[in-house]
C-alpha cells in the first residue's frame, strides 16, 4: 500500500519535472536565442560603421583635391584646409578601419592597398601644391596631366566599393540571422507560455492564478511597450514637423518684413519719380518735396539694408581702441535730444574700465537702438540707466551659453522702468522683424542689429527682464590686450580749400558709374572712369597725376582689389577707396576690413562720399602732421 502511494506519488510529481524540465529548457533556448540575436545586431551595426567610415574616408579624400584644385585656380590658401584636415585625420580613419575588420586577413589585406593608393593619392596632391608654390606651375600641370592621381583614386574608389560590398553581403545575412532568430524567439516565447500553461493545467488552483497574472503581465508589458514605441515615433514626428515649421516661420517673417518694408519704399520712390517725371514735362520745378521723399525712402532702404548686413554678421566692421566710458559720456547729449524730456536718463560709469576693440560707429548704434526701445517701453516716462562694467563669465556661465567662451569682458548695460517682457517675446527678440510695437512705429530690427553686431564683435548679449519690472540689456565685449597705440588718422582734418584733384572712377555697372562720377564733379573734382580693370590701367598710366583710385570690389575679370594691388605697384603713392554693396573675403575678413583699407559701402549720399574721398586724400598729410 505504501509502495502504490509512493508510486502514485511519483506519478503525480512526473507531469510537474517534465514541465519543470520542458520550461527550463525553453528558458534556457530563448536566453541563448536572445544572445545570439544580440551578437547579429552588433554585426550588423559594425558593418553599418564600416560603411559610414569608407564613405567619410572617400569623401575627405575628394574633398582634399577639391581644394588642391581650388588653391591652384586661386592661389588661395583656404582652400587648402580640407586637404591639411585629410593629411591629419586619415590615418585615424584607416586604423580605426583596421580595428573594425580585425579577424579578417582579406579584408585587412585590401585596407592595406587602400592606405597605399591614398598614400600615392596624397603624394601627388603634396608635389604638385609644392610645384605650384615653387612658383613651377608647369610643372604641377603637368603632374597632374599624368594618370598617377587619377589612378590613386580610381584604386580608392575600387577597394572602397569591394569592402562595401563585401560587408553589405555580410550584413544582409546577419540581418537575415537576425529576423530567423526573432522568429525563433517568438515561437519559443509562445512555447514558454505553454509550458506555463501545462504547469497550470496540472498545478494546485494557486499556481494556476501565479500563471494568469505572469500572462497578463507579460501582455501589459508587451502592449506597453507597443504603446511607448509608437508615442516615441510619434513625438519624433511632430518635433520634427515643428522644427520644419520654426525654420519655414522664420524664412516666413524675414521675407514678409523684407518685402513689406522696401515696398513701402519703393511705392514712395516710384510715385515720387512719376510725379517729378510730370511735372518737369509741364515745366513746373515745384519738386522739392517729391525730391526729399525720394531721398528719404532710398535712405530707409539702404539703412534697411545695413541692418539685415548687421543681423547676418556681414557686415564690414572697422573696428579700433576705444574707451565705452568716454564714448557713453560722450553719447549724453545725444540721447537727451532722441529720447525726449519725458525719460531721465543716468550714467554709471566704472572705474578703471577696461578698453574694447570695436567699431565705435556700430556700438553707438546700439546704444542709440537699445534706448529708442527702453523710450517705447515707458510710455509715460520714466529712468533710463546705461551702466559700464569690467566683468568676468566664468566656466559655468560659458556651459549655460555654449555661444559665448569664458573670459573678461567690457559690460555695457541699458536698464529701463518700462513694461518689461515675458519670457516668450524675450525667446523672440533678436529674431528680425519681430515687434510688439504697434504697426508702423518699428521694422524689429533694432535688436537683431544689435545681436548681429554683438556676435560679429565676438560678444555677447543678454535680456533680463519680467513684466512691469523693466528691462535690462547686457553687451559684452571681450576685453583688449593688446598695445594701446594712438591712430594717427584720427587727427584727419578736411581740406578746406576747393578741390584739384585727379579721380580715377571704376565701376562695372553703368549707371552707377555714371552716379559716381557726376557727383565727384559736383564736388568739384576732375574725373576720368573706366568700366573694368584693364580700361582703368591703361587711363592711370595715361594721366600721371592721378590721386585717387576709386574702384567697386565685385567686377568681372580683374576684381577690384587685383586692379588696387597692380595700380599701386605702378603708382605706390596712388590713394585708393573701395566700393561695394557686400563682399566677403577681398577687403574683408572675419567681418573686419583688412588694415589700412578704406571703404565706403553702397550705396551712399553725396555727403558721404564727399567726406570719405576728402579723408583719404588728406590722411597722408594728417599722418605726416601727427608724426611730427
Amino acid at each position: 500500500m505504501i509502495a502504490r502511494l509512493r508510486r502514485a506519488m511519483r506519478l503525480q510529481l512526473l507531469p510537474l519535472l517534465l514541465g519543470f524540465v520542458v520550461l527550463t529548457a525553453l528558458v534556457g533556448t530563448r536566453s541563448w536565442m536572445i544572445e545570439s540575436q544580440r551578437e547579429a545586431n552588433e554585426a550588423a551595426r559594425r558593418s553599418f560603421e564600416i560603411e559610414r567610415r569608407m564613405l567619410a574616408m572617400l569623401s575627405t579624400v575628394q574633398d582634399a583635391e577639391t581644394g588642391q584644385r581650388g588653391f591652384l585656380l586661386t592661389g588661395e590658401e583656404a582652400y587648402l584646409e580640407p586637404y591639411s584636415s585629410a593629411v591629419k585625420s586619415l590615418s585615424g580613419e584607416v586604423k580605426a578601419l583596421r580595428q573594425l575588420l580585425a579577424g579578417n586577413s582579406a579584408n585587412l589585406t585590401q585596407i592595406d592597398q587602400l592606405q597605399a593608393a591614398i598614400s600615392d593619392k596624397f603624394g601627388e596632391l603634396g608635389e604638385v601644391i609644392k610645384l605650384y608654390r615653387d612658383g613651377n606651375l608647369d610643372g604641377a600641370l603637368a603632374v597632374i596631366r599624368t594618370d598617377r592621381g587619377k589612378a590613386a583614386m580610381d584604386r580608392i574608389r575600387e577597394i572602397i566599393t569591394e569592402v562595401r560590398r563585401a560587408e553589405n553581403a555580410t550584413m544582409q545575412q546577419n540581418l537575415s540571422a537576425a529576423h530567423a532568430l526573432d522568429a525563433k524567439l517568438r515561437w519559443a516565447s509562445i512555447g514558454a507560455l505553454a509550458g506555463v500553461l501545462l504547469l497550470g493545467i496540472y498545478g494546485v488552483v494557486d499556481a494556476r492564478r501565479r500563471m494568469h497574472v505572469v500572462e497578463e503581465a507579460h501582455d501589459n508589458l508587451t502592449a506597453t511597450n507597443k504603446a511607448l514605441e509608437s508615442e516615441i515615433a510619434t513625438r519624433q514626428k511632430a518635433e520634427d514637423q515643428v522644427r520644419q515649421m520654426q525654420k519655414l516661420e522664420a524664412i516666413g517673417q524675414l521675407t514678409g518684413g523684407i518685402a513689406h518694408d522696401f515696398n513701402n519704399m519703393l511705392a514712395v520712390i516710384i510715385s515720387a519719380m512719376n510725379l517729378i517725371q510730370r511735372k518737369l514735362a509741364r515745366g513746373e520745378t515745384d519738386i522739392d518735396k517729391l525730391v526729399d521723399g525720394a531721398t528719404d525712402a532710398a535712405g530707409r532702404a539702404a539703412s534697411l539694408t545695413q541692418r539685415l548686413l548687421a543681423f547676418a554678421r556681414q557686415q564690414p566692421l572697422a573696428p579700433q581702441l576705444l574707451d565705452a566710458n568716454r564714448m557713453v559720456a560722450g553719447m549724453s547729449d545725444m540721447l537727451r535730444r532722441t529720447i525726449g524730456e519725458t525719460v531721465r536718463i543716468e550714467t554709471v560709469l566704472a572705474g578703471g574700465l577696461w578698453r574694447c576693440h570695436a567699431d565705435t560707429s556700430q556700438l553707438e548704434n546700439s546704444i542709440i537702438n537699445l534706448a529708442v526701445n527702453a523710450r517705447d517701453a515707458m510710455s509715460e516716462g520714466g529712468r533710463l540707466t546705461i551702466e559700464t562694467a569690467n566683468c568676468h563669465l566664468d566656466d559655468s556661465y560659458a556651459a549655460a551659453h555654449a555661444e559665448v567662451p569664458a573670459g573678461q569682458y567690457v559690460l555695457i548695460a541699458v536698464t529701463d522702468t518700462g513694461a518689461g517682457m515675458s519670457k516668450d517675446v524675450i525667446a523672440k527678440a533678436f529674431e528680425p522683424f519681430f515687434t510688439t510695437k504697434p504697426v508702423s512705429k518699428g521694422t524689429g530690427l533694432g535688436l537683431s542689429q544689435v545681436f548681429g553686431f554683438v556676435k560679429q564683435s565676438n560678444g555677447h548679449v543678454k535680456i533680463y527682464s519680467e513684466p512691469g519690472e523693466g528691462t535690462t540689456v547686457k553687451v559684452y565685449l571681450p576685453r583688449y590686450f593688446g598695445d594701446e597705440q594712438t591712430d594717427a588718422t584720427a587727427t584727419a582734418r578736411p581740406s578746406a580749400a576747393a578741390p584739384t584733384e585727379l579721380v580715377l572712377v571704376v565701376e562695372d555697372d553703368e549707371r552707377v558709374r555714371v552716379g559716381s562720377v557726376e557727383s565727384l564733379r559736383e564736388l568739384g573734382y576732375r574725373v576720368v572712369h573706366a568700366a573694368g580693370g584693364e580700361q582703368a590701367l591703361a587711363l592711370l598710366d595715361k594721366h600721371a597725376d592721378i590721386s585717387l583710385l576709386f574702384t567697386d570690389i565685385v567686377m568681372p575679370g580683374m576684381s577690384g582689389r587685383k586692379l588696387a594691388d597692380e595700380a599701386t605697384a605702378r603708382k605706390p603713392h596712388l590713394k585708393v577707396l573701395y566700393t561695394t554693396g557686400f563682399t566677403r573675403n577681398a577687403v574683408v575678413h572675419n567681418g573686419t576690413l583688412d588694415p589700412g583699407v578704406n571703404f565706403l559701402a553702397k550705396p551712399f549720399t553725396i555727403d558721404q562720399l564727399a567726406t570719405k574721398v576728402r579723408e583719404v586724400l588728406d590722411k597722408e598729410e594728417a599722418i605726416v602732421e601727427a608724426a611730427k
